[in-house]
C-alpha cells in the first residue's frame, strides 16, 4: 500500500520537472525552433531575366550575412547571368546601377543550376523524396524543430508561377507540397515570399498549419521592374526585392525587428503593385516573431576564454574593482556595408567621349560650309 503514493509521488515530481524543462527551452528558443533552412529559387532564363537571378541572390547575401550557412541553403539558379557572354562585367552580378554591390559575391554555391531548375525537382526538394545518390548539398534535411524560408521570383499568373517558360507549377501543387512537408514533420514554421506577377494567388490554397506568406503584388496586379540600366540593356532587380534588401540591410544578428515591420515593406506608393501577406495559418501573434527567426541563424552562446571544470560546482569568477568600479569588457557587432546609402547615391559620371565618326562629321561639316561660301577658287587658303 505505501507503494502507490511513492509512485504518485515519482510521476508528479518527474512531471513538474518536465514542465520547467519546457519553459526553459521556451525561455532559451521563442520560437521553439533550432536551426534554419532557406530555400532559394530563380525560375527564369535568358538575358531579358536578369533581375530574377539578381533577386535571388541578393536574398541569399542577406540571409547568410545574418548567419544561415551554405550548408542549409539550397540555391536554385536557372540561369548563370554572372558568365552570359553579354555581361560586360563578367563574375559579377549587381542590384544597382551603380555598381557598387555586387550580389554574386567571391562563396557563391549554387545547389541547382541550368536545366536542373524544374517543377519536379523542387517539389521534390521539399518533400525529401529524393533517389539516395543526391548529395548533401542538394537536400533540405529539416525536421519539426525548422524555421524554413521559401523565395521564390520569375514569371508567374493567377494560380501559377512558370519555370524557365516551359512548364508551370500551380497554387494546388504548391499548397499540398506544403502539407505534405508538415505531416513529414519536416518544418516548424515556415515563411513563404514570393515575387512575381498575380504572388497573392499563389498562397491562397495554403491550409497547412505554422505558415505565413508574402507576395509583391494581388491578383491581377503586375509586379514591376527597377533600376534599369542602359549599359547592359536591363532592369537589374524588381521592386518588391529591392526593397526588401534594403530593409534586411539594416538588420543585424540580435535584431529586434518583427514581421509586422516587414509587411510593411514596398508600399503601392514604392512598388505600384499592392504587397499581400497571409498570417492566419500562424499560431503565433506576428509582431512577436524576429526577422531573425528566418531570415537569420542565432545561437545564443556565450563565450569564454577561461577554463571550466565541469565536474566541480561552477564558482562565480570575482573582477577586481578598478578605481572603485567593476571594468566590463563590450561586445558590439561589425558595422555592414552601408548599402542603404549605396542603393541612394547617385551614380558616378562617366568620362565623356564623343562618339566614333564625331570628329570627321565635324570637318565634314565645316568643309561643306567653306565650299558654299567661298567655292573651290579659296581651297588654297586652306592648304
Amino acid at each position: 500500500m505505501k507503494i502507490l503514493p511513492l509512485v504518485s509521488l515519482l510521476s508528479t515530481y518527474l512531471l513538474v520537472n518536465s514542465i520547467n524543462i519546457e519553459d526553459n527551452a521556451g525561455q532559451f528558443f521563442s520560437s521553439g525552433h533550432t536551426n534554419n533552412w532557406a530555400v532559394l529559387v530563380c525560375t527564369s532564363r535568358f538575358w531579358f531575366n536578369y533581375r530574377h537571378v539578381a533577386n535571388t541572390l541578393s536574398v541569399y547575401r542577406s540571409v547568410k550575412r545574418l548567419g544561415i550557412p551554405d550548408s542549409h541553403i539550397v540555391l536554385m539558379l536557372a540561369d548563370d547571368m554572372a558568365c552570359n557572354h553579354r555581361n560586360p562585367k563578367p563574375a559579377t552580378v549587381f542590384s544597382h546601377k551603380n555598381m557598387e554591390l555586387n550580389v554574386y559575391g567571391d562563396d557563391v554555391e549554387v545547389d541547382y543550376r541550368g536545366y536542373e531548375v524544374t517543377v519536379e525537382n523542387f517539389l521534390r526538394v521539399l518533400t525529401g523524396r529524393l533517389p539516395p545518390s543526391t548529395p548533401r548539398s542538394k537536400r533540405l534535411l529539416s525536421d519539426d524543430r525548422s524555421n524554413i524560408l521559401i523565395y521564390l521570383t520569375g514569371h508567374g499568373g493567377n494560380g501559377f508561377l512558370k519555370f524557365q517558360d516551359s512548364e508551370e507549377i500551380s497554387n494546388v501543387e504548391l499548397a499540398d507540397a506544403f502539407e505534405q512537408m508538415w505531416q513529414k514533420r519536416r518544418y516548424n514554421e515556415l515563411l513563404f515570399i514570393i515575387d512575381t506577377c498575380q504572388g497573392a494567388s499563389m498562397y491562397e490554397r495554403f491550409y497547412s498549419p505554422n505558415l505565413m506568406a508574402l507576395a509583391s503584388s494581388q491578383v491581377g496586379e503586375d509586379s514591376l521592374s527597377h533600376q534599369p540600366d542602359l549599359a547592359i540593356g536591363v532592369h537589374l532587380m524588381d521592386r518588391y526585392t529591392f526593397y526588401l534588401l534594403e530593409f534586411l540591410e539594416d538588420i543585424h544578428p540580435a535584431s529586434k525587428t518583427n514581421m509586422n515591420d516587414l509587411f510593411k515593406v514596398c508600399p503601392k506608393s514604392q512598388c505600384v503593385s499592392t504587397p499581400g501577406h497571409r498570417t492566419d495559418l500562424f499560431l503565433r501573434d506576428p509582431g512577436s516573431v524576429l526577422i531573425t527567426d528566418f531570415f537569420g541563424s542565432v545561437r545564443k552562446v556565450e563565450i569564454t576564454m577561461e577554463t571550466i571544470n565541469l565536474t566541480d560546482p561552477i564558482k562565480q569568477v570575482e573582477q577586481s574593482p578598478v578605481n572603485g568600479e567593476l571594468q566590463k569588457e563590450k561586445y558590439s557587432y561589425v558595422d555592414q556595408l552601408p548599402v542603404s546609402e549605396i542603393i541612394h547615391q547617385k551614380p558616378k559620371q562617366k568620362d565623356w567621349h564623343p562618339p566614333d565618326g564625331f570628329i570627321l562629321g565635324l570637318w565634314t561639316l565645316i568643309l561643306l560650309v567653306f565650299f558654299k561660301t567661298y567655292g573651290m577658287k579659296h581651297l588654297k587658303h586652306i592648304f
